[in-house]
């Protein structure tokens, strides 16, 4: 496979969060519009306050059904750039395994999609943008508003991972995401931590006084009042579709002796189908080399929650504020920022779409496909689901240790290639 396109893809630093890349993540855009015109697309790109939405279709007959292909462009920051084996902007092949950042998530498997769009007998919609990894908070009112135009028979996205090496996957679930900022603020200014130990209030003992307030240590259970109520069970019928987890084989690519979660549901379905707590990070005082013996005027910690069905995050945000401030101990201001979320979805993992992918799929890796939830998050899927109507099919061409959001990340190329003859494939049972 020629990967000269996709090396030059990946080469491009387009990461949204970050401001100094602004340009960049809009010159990845306008790459990928070129090479869909060079594929006969005729293509818009729309603006928003921040990184454009890419919208490309071609017609290749009134009669053919519309294929709608969902991806985005931006990646996520390369930090921290010293754990990195070969520099995250400079793709390579390494063992079979493209390295860079995107490779995965999500420009290699969008490429598939380009790729496998030539010669396909369907007609053809893109919709690319360029803010997932900040929430997307610009597409949902652009599908809102666009909905004739993004009108397609079928969605489909590859932005996630198979279950295991060579194990063709279709996901018919992604969990949602509640993700939240909590600012401690005590003294107006930092202090001596002499002249007023034993007096002043401490931001980070007070973050660490909150966060033993949000998990039960012996069950694992989130004790925000109210989190669970909207949990929708798993049917057992439904389990039973599921791939069995080989948790030892788990262990030991964590690198951990236990796989800790919330007590009474075995590891695959904390993974799938329960919501989640989890701070992602936390700050507060001094961070430098020795000692500075000061107490902090202000300390923080992010918080995401992974949401499962039928739960809203909005709600769980509300909730979990209002939790928040009820056990903040006096002394402290308290700030709750909502950063992002996105809403969990379920699908019909028996549709005539997805039948007909997991047919493509056994033609191409000569066995049938398992059936998958996921426990990530892509905040528009929902909104494609709820707008446009259409079955979704989520084919994910990944694989659990491409270490998205990582160092490292990598795309195996058995993957790619034969990723792009399922697509192939799909296209010309779904013409006929």
């Amino acid at each position: 496979m020629d990967l000269t396109e996709l090396f030059a893809f990946l080469s491009i630093p387009s990461v949204s969060t970050d401001p100094a890349r602004r340009e960049d993540v809009r010159r990845a855009a306008l790459w990928l519009a070129e090479r869909l015109k060079a594929r006969g697309f005729r293509t818009e790109l729309h603006e928003t306050p921040l990184h454009p939405i890419l919208y490309a279709e071609r017609f290749v007959d009134e009669k053919a059904p519309t294929v709608l292909v969902y991806g985005h462009y931006d990646v996520q920051p390369p930090d921290p750039l010293e754990l990195w084996e070969s520099p995250p902007f400079s793709p390579v092949v390494r063992e079979g395994r493209i390295y860079a950042r995107g490779a995965s998530d999500d420009k290699g498997q969008l490429f598939a999609h380009v790729l496998a769009a030539e010669e396909a007998p369907v007609n053809l919609k893109f919709l690319v943008e360029g803010e997932e990894e900040i929430g997307s908070p610009h597409l949902p009112p652009f599908v809102r508003a666009n909905r004739e135009k993004l009108r397609a028979d079928v969605v489909l996205v590859s932005d996630g991972a198979m279950f295991a090496p060579h194990t063709p996957t279709l996901t018919y679930g992604l969990r949602g995401l509640c993700y939240l900022e909590v600012r401690l603020r005590g003294a107006r200014r930092d202090l001596h931590s002499g002249a007023f130990g034993g007096v002043a209030p401490n931001p980070i003992q007070a973050l660490g006084w909150l966060l033993a307030r949000l998990k039960d240590e012996g069950t694992g259970k989130v004790l925000i009042p109210g989190f669970y109520e909207r949990v929708r069970p798993v049917p057992e019928e439904e389990k039973a579709l599921w791939p069995s987890l080989d948790e030892e084989a788990l262990k030991r690519e964590l690198g951990v002796e236990v796989l800790p979660g919330e007590e009474g549901y075995a590891p695959l379905e904390r993974l799938w189908a329960r919501p989640t707590l989890d701070p992602n990070g936390i700050w507060g005082g001094y961070q430098g080399e020795g000692s500075k013996t000061v107490i902090p005027a202000e300390a923080g910690m992010k918080l995401s929650m992974r949401l499962v069905p039928d739960q809203d995050p909005e709600e769980v945000a509300d909730q979990a504020e209002a939790y928040l401030k009820a056990v903040c101990p006096p002394g402290y201001a308290l700030e709750v920022r909502r950063l992002h979320g996105g809403r969990p979805v379920l699908t019909d993992p028996f549709s005539p779409p997805m039948r007909l992918m997991a047919r493509a799929l056994e033609e191409v890796w000569g066995r049938p496909p398992v059936y998958t939830r996921e426990g990530g998050t892509i905040p528009v899927v929902a909104e494609l689901k709820e707008t446009l109507g259409a079955p979704i099919v989520l084919l994910g061409l990944g694989l659990p240790d491409d270490n998205l959001h990582a160092p490292n990340e990598k795309l195996d190329l058995v993957n790619l290639e034969k990723g792009v003859e399922v697509i192939r494939r799909f296209h010309r049972l779904l013409a006929g």
